[in-house]
């Protein structure tokens, strides 16, 4: 199957990975685009492996109010730069990470981690993190979080 430029434009809208990273991608799955959507996901897992003891000290600080100010999730997302720190790759991150917070109400980091992907139960936390390192090329960690819920002690 032919690899069109349009192609490799609807694996890049679909994974946000770069236009190189989709053509391989493609190429090795014989333009099958489900499976180079897979390979896309491992390759940023087995990327992130190599990124991991980076010093991660730029980042933001995301906040999230949760059914008509009930719950409440306020999480330090860190990585390698401002630069990464201000793209919408790594803000979306934040987010539903916020989200899962709120919803599953892990009691540490290392639980987080572990957790199944609200969204897709097939993806742990930590694979959705590398993944994302993967596609931005730089370390990312989770340094605190705190969930706070309406009348809870």
């Amino acid at each position: 199957m032919k690899i069109t430029i349009d192609r490799i434009k609807k694996i890049r809208e679909l994974t946000g990975y770069g236009i190189m990273d989709c053509r391989k991608a493609l190429e090795e799955a014989a333009g099958d685009e489900k499976k180079a959507v897979e390979l896309l996901n491992i390759w940023g897992i087995e990327k992130s492996a190599k990124k991991k003891d980076r010093e991660t000290k730029a980042g933001l600080i995301q906040s999230y109010i949760h059914g008509e100010g009930k719950i409440g999730v306020l999480i330090e997302l860190l990585c390698e730069t401002d630069f990464v720190a201000r793209t919408d790759d790594f803000k979306n991150l934040a987010h539903e990470l916020c989200l899962q917070i709120s919803s599953m109400n892990p009691k540490d980091i290392k639980e987080l981690l572990k957790q199944e992907y609200i969204r897709d139960t097939g993806l742990t936390i930590g694979d959705m993190i590398k993944q994302t390192i993967g596609k931005l090329g730089e370390n990312i960690t989770v340094s605190r979080f705190v969930r706070m819920q309406l009348g809870e002690k």
